[in-house]
């Protein structure tokens, strides 16, 4: 793994996977001795949240809420 010109390094995507790091998370570089850790920030978000914020303002609106019963309900 290499530092970029701007201090960045990739996270192999394997590692986010497992440890449950997703693109937009917050994270902090923690100074250990002579080592640098990253772990999840303090207002990480859960798997849902994420979702839900990806997802939000998405929704096609043009439905009444009684369409919108009779189409998930059959009312």
């Amino acid at each position: 793994m290499k530092l970029n010109s701007k201090g960045q390094v990739t996270i192999p995507a394997e590692l986010r996977h497992r440890l449950g790091f997703a693109e937009g998370d917050e994270v902090q570089v923690v100074e250990d001795g002579n080592t640098l850790r990253i772990v999840h920030g303090e207002a990480a978000a859960t798997r849902g949240n994420r979702i839900v914020n990806r997802l939000r303002g998405r929704a096609n609106t043009d439905k009444t809420t009684d369409e919108l019963m009779e189409l998930l309900r059959g009312e």
